[in-house]
């Protein structure tokens, strides 16, 4: 009998040493549990962290894709730009040198006319009758 009294009382030890030794403090002063629970939430809060980086680089990926896409577009619109402006300066000088060649054979006929070679002298409009 007592020998069963003491392997009951062993049983029954060895089964209260399990939340006491989860009680018992460590040489740092935290318990087991304690660490379990620190170890449990720093899990979390890395996985968390982990998450918001990767949204970040996400979006930051994103933004970049947009600024190159963006860029792309406007060295493009430049690029018309400068073929209109080209087009534009080009026909400015073609009409800026006719105009310069009509001035000067205009010049050359006022002065023929006024040396007396009347064929090259502007015809009078005629007056309108009253």
């Amino acid at each position: 009998m007592i020998r069963t009294i003491f392997t009951a009382a062993a049983g029954i030890a060895l089964l209260a040493t399990g939340p006491v030794a989860a009680m018992q403090k460590l040489p740092d002063g935290t318990t087991t549990e304690e660490r379990a629970n620190t170890a449990r939430l720093n899990a979390e809060q890395q996985a968390k962290a982990k998450a918001e980086n990767d949204a970040y680089n996400a979006q930051l990926a994103a933004a970049q894709q947009a600024e190159a896409s963006a860029q792309a577009t406007y060295a493009q619109e430049q690029a018309a730009f400068a073929e209109k402006t080209a087009a534009y300066e080009a026909e400015k000088a073609r009409l800026a040198a006719m105009s310069a060649e009509e001035r000067v054979k205009w010049e050359a006929d006022v002065a023929a006319c006024k040396a007396g070679e009347t064929s090259r002298c502007a015809h009078p409009q005629p007056k309108p009758k009253d």
